[in-house]
């Protein structure tokens, strides 16, 4: 496990500290040199990495923001603590945690999901891993569950050089760049080859700190014949300040391997969430991506499947709940570059309150990738009328020898439905939140029990307007 700098051994001038007793140290708002290379240095990191960033920061400054999607305009970087160090270090053992960062987390379910259904569990509290715990018997398999920073700096780090950011580079856009500049935390995953693990392993990530940003970056490596379902939580607590979420998530899929990916976010109002998601499948290989979004001021999410190898296969299925003061503009990319690829994607999107739910997806079709099949079908529910639901779908198709289609619909909850329920008893609101929760089916049965009640309970808690 590694051992970080204590705060002396640093230079303060880049620091804005806080009182010990409050628990945590965290660096300037803002975004400068002199800021990343403090971080790289409260990270150990080694010197390519220091170099990478330093260039990331560089690509940040000449990008430009996008002048499409939701209006971001009121997430100042001047403002923004890139990072947070709470006052502990990373343990293995739960009753070493802070008392009160491990209520926050056994108030999240955690560490009871990890007793009950979980092989290993990592808990991020702001910019640090503050547990992360692997049960024996998968350690027993040759499984590598760490931190990104122990991967970084230990046996691991010529895997970490080898992948890291080549999915997703800092050229691929503005917070992309910003990411390599200042990311901190996250999770590494190795599975060898022919090693199915049969119950999923957890990452937590709770961001804590008003006017803070959280930057995790999660590298996953399924190898040859080897099966893993990753789930990643998310939730933070509601400021009157913006807060920033701009991780990435990079997942490599061997030959003949499968992984799916689950997503469950309940960040607060103040967030925007400016993720990062893509995946390399070899061939034979299969992506699985779950994802339930009940949370943030503005999102552009949009998790990407490159189907490199003949026969690879991708799903999307995702649902999207925007409330009042919510813009949310999700989906999914495809993109089919070898021979017999095939790819889904089933979308449910619901507003509420003036909420603006956006569906925006992307299915390309190299000129090589014969007899690739894609569909896509998207369905929104508008629960008023001063909500909005948009369809931007993107189709670029190269080649004759495929078969693609798409479909889409938006509607609104019957009123003959909620008279019949309430007839048998239950209230209008009741009723409403039932007939909410069929149309996200196609998303909770994707999930473990736990979580698919989890996500039921955030749709019970969004319609009576309690999230916040």
């Amino acid at each position: 496990m590694r051992e970080r700098s204590e705060v002396n051994d640093i230079d303060r001038s880049a620091y804005d500290f806080k009182d010990s007793e409050e628990g945590f140290y965290r660096i300037k708002e803002g975004l400068t040199r002199q800021i990343v290379e403090q971080i790289s240095e409260e990270k150990h990191d080694p010197e390519w990495m220091r170099q990478f960033r330093l260039r990331s920061l560089d690509i940040y400054n000449e990008l430009k923001v996008t002048d499409w999607g939701p209006d971001i305009s009121g997430l100042n970087m001047d403002d923004i603590v890139t990072y947070v160090r709470p006052n502990t270090k990373m343990s293995a053992k739960w009753e070493e945690v802070p008392e009160d960062i491990k209520n926050t987390f056994e108030r999240l379910g955690i560490p009871q999901a990890e007793r009950e259904s979980l092989a290993g569990v990592g808990a991020q509290y702001d910019s640090e891993l503050v547990y992360h715990n692997v049960k024996d018997e998968v350690s027993k398999t040759g499984v590598i569950y760490t931190d990104m920073e122990s991967a970084l700096t230990g046996e691991y780090a010529d895997m970490v050089k080898d992948h890291f950011m080549k999915l997703v580079p800092p050229t691929d856009h503005k917070f992309a760049a910003l990411h390599g500049a200042v990311w901190s935390g996250g999770s590494f995953v190795y599975v060898p080859p022919g090693v199915k693990l049969d119950i999923p392993l957890q990452s937590y990530f709770r961001l804590n700190a008003a006017g803070a940003g959280q930057f995790e970056h999660t590298l996953i490596i399924v190898s040859e014949g080897a099966d893993l379902h990753f789930i990643e939580g998310c939730s933070a607590p509601k400021y009157n300040v913006a807060n920033l979420h701009a991780g990435c998530v990079e997942l490599y899929v061997g030959k003949n391997a499968r992984l799916r990916y689950s997503t469950i976010e309940n960040w607060s109002k103040n967030m925007y969430n400016l993720n990062t998601k893509r995946a390399l499948c070899e061939d034979g290989a299969t992506i699985e991506w779950i994802s339930g979004s009940f949370g943030s001021h503005v999102s552009y999410l949009y998790p990407s499947s490159v189907l490199k190898g003949k026969g690879s296969h991708a799903e999307f299925t995702g649902i999207t709940f925007a409330g009042k003061g919510q813009n949310l503009d999700t989906g999914a990319k495809m993109i089919h570059i070898g021979e017999d690829t095939s790819s889904f994607i089933n979308t449910k999107s619901i507003s509420k309150d003036g909420g603006i739910s956006t569906y925006r997806s992307s299915v390309t079709v190299n000129e090589k990738a014969k007899n690739a099949k894609a569909s896509v079908s998207c369905a929104s529910l508008m629960l008023d009328d001063i909500s909005r639901s948009d369809t931007v779908p993107a189709m670029d198709i190269r080649t004759g020898q495929c078969d693609i289609g798409h479909e889409a619909k938006i509607g609104r909850i019957s009123d003959d439905a909620v008279f019949y329920l309430m007839s048998r008893g239950i209230s209008e609101e009741d009723a409403k939140a039932m007939i909410v929760s069929g149309f996200a089916d196609p998303v909770s049965k994707e999930l473990p029990l736990e979580y698919a009640v989890e996500m039921n309970n955030l749709i019970r808690l969004e319609m009576k307007g309690a999230i916040g």
